[in-house]
């Protein structure tokens, strides 16, 4: 099948480009040094119905051959974000996949930025270990010179209106007007049955998380890259805020789904959730909405 692409009329001459096709073949008809930020989540080797389970070596091998496609595909001043959770081997033993992948991107001379912990309140229930939520963002780039604005993902301050209490600032502000640091920790509700994004993806971003890296690591007209797109939300997220958006994966269904999703972009009736929004609390009025 050819490689579709799509121009966005609303965002002037912004690509999405997305295929059927094998990630390391895909990968290898781009230019090197061509992606300003790769963002995934790749299989964790699990079972689901989009992999097949092999033994945790095979699977490690299979992971190098994709990072270093994806080494050669990053720009200069780019980042990589590798989302991972847990593998979980015989007998039931959890196997943290970004302690074992670290020392992959680290052979490839790639320096840690930050373990971002992706924090969310919903899942499956363990019933012989504490029940898993959270997640992981390990955030790599080439160098020491690379694209981070924080100001386009600040969060609201706790407290707004502090002000200094002594020194040659008292009395102004002590916090940034546009808000705080979001820091390492990041609560985002996980796309589950009732999200307002959910497709057929049994692990599907939410586009919000994706957003977050997009404004942070890129310029407009930079590209993104997913190699294993899924529902195309990478993408979707890269479109959103003028950037090029690029994916591939091995189910025909999950990017049929993706083209489906750029299109009502297009045509405005894409529903996403907003980035920001505050998670629902029972105990608020209205869910704190």
């Amino acid at each position: 099948m050819a490689t579709q692409v799509a121009l966005l009329p609303q965002f002037e001459g912004t690509r999405a480009t997305l295929k059927c096709q094998d990630n390391l073949a895909f990968m290898r008809e781009l230019p090197s040094e061509s992606m300003k930020l790769i963002v995934t989540s790749p299989p964790y080797n699990i079972g689901k119905t989009y992999e097949r389970r092999s033994t945790l070596e095979t699977y490690l091998t299979a992971q190098s051959q994709v990072i270093s496609e994806c080494v050669r595909l990053l720009h200069p001043r780019g980042s990589i974000c590798w989302q991972v959770g847990n593998h979980i081997a015989e007998h039931g033993e959890v196997v943290p996949l970004d302690i074992v992948l670290y020392h992959t991107f680290k052979d490839h001379g790639l320096r840690l930025r930050n373990r971002i912990i992706w924090h969310f309140e919903h899942g499956l229930h363990a019933s012989k270990r504490f029940s898993g939520r959270y997640e992981t963002i390990l955030w790599f780039t080439k160098g020491d010179d690379y694209t981070f604005s924080l100001d386009p993902v600040r969060i609201p301050s706790k407290y707004p209106g502090k002000r200094h209490f002594k020194g040659p600032r008292i009395g102004q502000l002590s916090g940034n007007p546009l808000g705080k640091n979001p820091s390492d920790v990041w609560v985002i509700p996980n796309v589950k049955n009732n999200h307002i994004e959910k497709t057929i993806h049994p692990c599907q971003f939410p586009v919000e998380l994706i957003e977050r890296l997009v404004l942070s690591m890129t310029n407009e007209g930079d590209s993104v890259f997913d190699p294993y797109a899924g529902v195309g939300s990478s993408v979707i997220a890269a479109l959103m805020h003028e950037r090029h958006g690029y994916g591939c994966d091995i189910v025909q269904e999950y990017i049929d789904i993706a083209w489906e999703r750029v299109r009502a972009l297009r045509n405005g009736t894409l529903r996403t959730r907003p980035m920001g929004k505050p998670v629902y609390d029972p105990n608020l009025p209205n869910g704190g909405h």
